[in-house]
């Protein structure tokens, strides 16, 4: 198998030494697509299934002690469309499982306030807020929706949304969710649960897009 590759690998110096300029340039940029067109959607099967899992995690935010829940998951559809369905705030609750209610309420220049109200503690406990989105951002080649309290019934409720461009037709989305209650709850409790959130949060995200895709 190394004799193989290192051949292979000989034979494309080889041919980029035979060629011009011009089209050494162009070989290496098939090259390059083929590499980036390898995250893409794969055919249907358990690769396809594999790729459409929801990715949980924890993130440290420089706003809190507390670690953010967050989720990844791939999308099949493309960014401008993925973009669309995270910024469509007021509907929400009809496509994120665990956002039981959002509202747009106000605007403050480009900025977006949202009222979002989402489950914690097993549905004993109902968080609200406020939270003001500002425009998407472009950062380190993806884009970034950033949202923060600005009044609720909770210390601090922070949420970035993280979009990544696999290829035309493919989209890879993220998001972080910080809720610190206003209750002496440890972490190992609150944290899980935000986490599940993130993931109904993308998961939801991710079906809407693709729906939207297909009409």
């Amino acid at each position: 198998m190394k004799n193989s590759r290192a051949s292979g690998s000989v034979g494309i110096l080889a041919s980029l030494r035979s060629m011009s300029r011009t089209s050494a340039l162009a070989l290496l940029g098939s090259l390059l697509l083929s590499t980036v067109s390898a995250v893409a959607a794969p055919a249907a099967g358990p690769e396809l299934q594999k790729w459409r899992e929801v990715t949980r995690f924890n993130v440290k935010t420089p706003y809190s002690d507390m670690n953010a829940g967050a989720a990844r998951v791939n999308v099949d559809a493309p960014e401008e469309l993925v973009r669309s369905v995270v910024q469509d705030f007021k509907n929400y609750a009809k496509f994120m499982a665990r956002f039981e209610k959002s509202q747009i309420v106000g605007r403050s220049g480009d900025k977006t306030d949202v009222y979002l109200q989402v489950p914690i503690l097993k549905g004993a406990a109902n968080v609200w807020a406020v939270v003001r989105f500002d425009p998407i951002k472009q950062v380190d080649g993806g884009e970034v929706l950033t949202g923060h309290m600005i009044k609720g019934n909770v210390k601090r409720l922070d949420a970035t949304w993280r979009l990544k461009k696999l290829d035309d037709s493919s989209t890879q989305v993220a998001l972080e969710l910080l809720i610190v209650p206003d209750l002496p709850v440890p972490d190992s409790l609150v944290v899980p649960e935000v986490r599940f959130a993130a993931a109904k949060a993308v998961e939801g995200s991710r079906d809407e897009a693709e729906k939207r895709k297909s009409h």
